[in-house]
């Protein structure tokens, strides 16, 4: 009788204005706009960094390159990282001078930006995604490499406002460690982690911890210790013949941490993971 009854109710709640129950799919009559599944817009994820991140066929091979393995279809990879830049250097390409300011910078002999920063920003579509990481080369002590610790969280903050503008999301990403070892455990060995950190604080703008991501992934795969020998093994494997630069398979796992990241740290772009 109770049977009879809901499904009597069913058909009066589904009649249309003449008044002849239309019975509907069960589907129809359970779902509701919560369970609706919304398609992710296309996207294009933008790449800014240096040879740790750039494209390559043979070594070094950097991580970006090995990054849209991770994406679906939905999101295409334009990287523009460059071997041996520094942030300055990437933006100003040709425009920064071999002489220091009184506060030590490089100085510009213009403030041009360089074609791949102008093509980005020519190039860029609200909703779009910019990963941005330096800090590699940044420390070197000459020109025109070198920048200091406040000129380089000023220039992270010049491209985060200028994507934001564009309504692109950056993201930060602290420089990936090479392998050093303390003994039996590799062990942190970059600078400028702590500037990209109070660069994307700053600026409203998520950060990626990569170098501490990227430590933690040598002491699980125990590349440590090592002596010195970059040419076999797991860290040959994993390295080319530095301690800096990865051989594919390396890069596949450090691009794989990127991944994990944006999904550990609800990062958007996490929508358009595999």
């Amino acid at each position: 009788m109770k049977i009879a009854i809901l499904a009597a109710a069913l058909l009066t709640v589904s009649a249309g204005a003449s008044g002849v129950a239309t019975p509907q799919p069960a589907a129809a009559v359970c779902r509701t706009d919560s369970t609706a599944t919304v398609a992710a817009a296309p996207v294009k994820v933008w790449m800014a960094g240096d040879s740790t991140m750039m494209n390559a066929g043979s070594c070094p091979i950097g991580w970006g390159s090995q990054f849209g393995s991770y994406l679906t279809a939905d999101a295409t990879v334009q990287n523009s990282a460059v071997g041996g830049r520094s942030i300055q250097t990437w933006l100003y390409e040709g425009n920064v001078t071999s002489t220091k300011n009184a506060a030590g910078e490089c100085t510009l002999s213009s403030t041009a930006y360089s074609s791949r920063w102008t093509a980005m920003l020519n190039g860029f579509v609200a909703g779009d995604y910019l990963i941005v990481q330096f800090g590699i080369n940044d420390g070197d002590t000459a020109c025109p490499r070198h920048v200091g610790s406040a000129r380089f969280k000023e220039l992270l903050g010049v491209m985060a406002t200028a994507a934001k503008a564009k309504g692109v999301k950056p993201i930060f990403v602290t420089p990936v460690a090479a392998i050093t070892c303390s003994g039996s455990t590799a062990v942190g060995n970059r600078g400028f982690v702590t500037e990209t950190k109070a660069a994307a604080s700053a600026n409203g703008v998520p950060v990626i911890d990569l170098h501490a991501r990227s430590v933690a992934l040598y002491n699980s795969l125990r590349l440590c210790p090592n002596n010195g020998d970059y040419t076999s093994g797991a860290v040959g494997a994993f390295f080319c013949n530095d301690h800096t630069h990865f051989e594919a398979a390396g890069a596949r796992q450090i691009a794989g941490l990127i991944a994990t990241a944006l999904r550990e740290q609800g990062i958007p772009l996490a929508a358009y993971l595999k």
